[in-house]
């Protein structure tokens, strides 16, 4: 754990142990970004399975499909997203 958090802390530095301000890290900032992905894209599936299991027109079982298949989906967006815009990460 801590070979972790100093790899991430002490990404670019002197060699004396300076800590890298964390928004020029590269590991931090892709965690920031995957999860402010992971909260918008999770608070809209969270929605749209609501109303599938609410809505009266499909199956039970539909909602537990969709929801895994979101997960396959979002990985796909993510990587997209690391495509699209490599600079962020």
């Amino acid at each position: 754990m801590i070979v972790l958090w100093r790899a991430i802390v002490v990404s670019r530095g002197d060699g004396n142990g300076q800590a890298a301000p964390m928004s020029q890290n590269k590991i931090f900032r892709s965690f920031i970004i995957f999860s402010i992905f992971r909260a918008i894209y999770g608070a809209v599936i969270v929605v749209i399975t609501y109303f599938l299991a609410t809505s009266s027109d499909s199956p039970w079982w539909f909602s537990g499909l969709f929801l895994l298949s979101s997960m396959v989906i979002s990985r796909l967006i993510f990587r997209w997203i690391k495509r699209k815009w490599p600079e962020l990460f």
